[in-house]
């Protein structure tokens, strides 16, 4: 989507969606016809339609099946990641930060600090943050990788405890599967 098509709540888009069972709970899974625009964690039509509220929502409409079972593969494997194709926008910084946040591999974590610096505005440590937080696909592109410069998990939209699984998960320290 472009960035007007973003601000403007998806005006003229049609958006596909359908909920998914993963090791880490329901998944909402949306999709343009270019790609997958939204991956969160027990949210529903609802809040697509908060995000989204010009969009022509489609429930399993389309050919989700392909993406579903990709994006359940990624959250169960991230170790694996499948390409999938993606359809977010943002802000320069924001794309530039999302960008850097794919160079993180699996099992290990950045801070907001070299997210900032990666994408060349090292003192940008507060936006790094901000563009983490807006990142509107979850586990594809990983932002529960990033962490506080003291160690600290920080924050994560899902819940500290989803990021320590699947933390725990990519470094083999830990199941997925366990609660």
């Amino acid at each position: 989507m472009k960035p007007s098509t973003w601000s403007e709540g998806g005006a003229g888009v049609s958006i596909s969606w359908a909920v998914a069972e993963t090791a880490l709970g329901p998944m909402l899974l949306a999709a343009t016809d270019k790609g997958i625009c939204r991956l969160s964690f027990d949210e529903n039509e609802s809040a697509l339609k908060r995000r989204f509220p010009n969009a022509t929502l489609l429930s399993k409409g389309g050919s989700l099946s392909a993406l579903i079972d990709g994006a359940v593969f990624a959250v169960q494997n991230p170790r694996q990641m499948p390409q999938l194709p993606l359809d977010v926008g943002g802000t320069d910084f924001q794309m530039a930060a999302w960008q850097a946040l794919l160079q993180i591999p699996a099992g290990e974590t950045r801070n907001y600090a070299e997210i900032a610096a990666a994408v060349g505005k090292p003192d940008a440590v507060r936006a790094a943050g901000s563009a983490n937080g807006a990142n509107p696909v979850s586990v594809l592109i990983p932002c529960h990788r990033v962490i506080r410069s003291d160690g600290g998990l920080g924050g994560y939209a899902y819940g500290l405890e989803r990021k320590r699984r699947l933390l725990a998960w990519e470094s083999g320290q830990g199941g997925l599967f366990l609660v």
